[in-house]
């Protein structure tokens, strides 16, 4: 693969620190859920990160897709990833899934259902969950 960018990310304190990138351009502090036996601060989580990149990224490859397919992605289009995280079945540790919604305003149904899918199979955070994260799309 001939990577085009890179960057670097490190945190300190697990759940209850700090996340930044090396160049500074994010930096957040954590807090656990509730729901996770956290107190819930007012910091972010890795599922709140997870989902707005994994969102991000999403609208970036239907935007890819819209080119290749000479279709025009709305400005106004909008893809929402809600990320859940609980006990895996096996007993080993956690997992996560998400559910994509995407909202392509002016775009019918059956076209923005087919933009979806190629898109599913051109984002790379998809590409990085297949067979590990169970995804759901959906058009809304």
């Amino acid at each position: 693969m001939d990577i085009k960018y890179r960057t670097t990310a490190s945190a300190t304190g697990g759940r209850e620190g700090q996340a930044a990138s090396d160049d500074g351009r994010l930096s957040v502090t954590l807090s656990t859920p509730k729901e996770l036996g956290g107190g819930g601060g007012t910091g972010t989580n890795p599922e709140q990160l997870f989902a707005a990149g994994y969102s991000a990224c999403f609208l970036g490859a239907l935007k890819f897709v819209g080119g290749k397919e000479k279709v025009k992605i709305p400005d106004d289009a909008r893809v929402t990833a809600t990320v859940g995280i609980g006990p895996r079945d096996d007993g080993q540790g956690f997992g996560i899934d998400v559910d994509l919604s995407v909202s392509l305003p002016g775009i019918d149904r059956a076209q923005a259902e087919d933009l979806v899918n190629k898109a599913h199979v051109v984002c790379p955070y998809s590409h990085a969950t297949r067979g590990n994260v169970d995804v759901r799309l959906s058009v809304a």
